[in-house]
């Protein structure tokens, strides 16, 4: 079982994969689904069970899912070690918002139903098909390009993506491992147009979605 709160993203759940087993709620009227396992609950009670430091309405605890991968993707996102629950759940927000509709995530990765992760994606979650593998394999036996971003790769502004590709994201701190760069078919970089030397990167979630926005545009 996981947690999701908040009655915007509740409301979401019967529309997907994920199924509530049941729902605590301030103001289970408010609840526009099948509310009938809904439990009526005080602010103080609610505050008690939420993870948010200011909860407001319900929270619903639902069923794991045992997500496969799906051969029949594109474009998806490789995330090699991602740590920070709200890099996470941002990215999974982003690849949402552009039709990204699987992210492979290393055996590493934050885990996916983290609360925080869950919350950072404001719903995405719902959408977005999130399998956990042994990327290393994985990649190797991938018969789509593969593409990493890269301190010093090849400007993506001017880089043309095929149409089917794996984009890997590296670890906040350490970036790509070795072993997974050795797999890379292109390596591809955002340029720096500030004059600012103390920023020493972009932000992975930030990154992400700057590539794709890119990517997209030219569809």
């Amino acid at each position: 079982m996981f947690l999701v709160e908040g009655n915007k993203t509740i409301k979401e759940i019967p529309y997907s994969h994920y199924k509530i087993s049941e729902i605590f709620s301030v103001n289970p009227g408010e609840l526009d689904i099948d509310d009938s396992n809904a439990t009526e609950i005080t602010p103080n009670e609610l505050k008690k069970i939420s993870f948010l430091q200011h909860p407001k309405d319900s929270v619903a605890v639902c069923e794991l899912l045992n997500s496969e991968v799906s051969e029949h993707v594109a474009v998806q996102l490789i995330l090699d070690g991602i740590q920070d629950p709200g890099n996470l759940g941002t990215i999974i927000r982003v690849a949402d918002w552009f039709g990204i509709e699987q992210i492979i995530c290393s055996e590493d990765t934050v885990d996916f139903y983290n609360p925080k992760v869950i919350q950072a994606s404001m719903g995405s979650f719902l959408r977005v098909n999130v399998v956990y593998q042994d990327i290393e394999n994985y990649l190797a036996n991938s018969d789509s390009a593969i593409i990493g971003t890269d301190m010093d790769g090849t400007n993506f502004y001017e880089f043309a993506f095929p149409e089917k590709f794996n984009l890997v994201l590296g670890n906040e701190g350490n970036g790509i491992r070795p072993e997974i760069e050795n797999l890379l078919t292109e390596k591809i970089t955002i340029p720096r147009f500030g004059n600012s030397r103390s920023t020493e990167s972009l932000n992975v979630s930030m990154a992400a979605g700057i590539i794709l926005g890119q990517i997209f545009s030219k569809k």
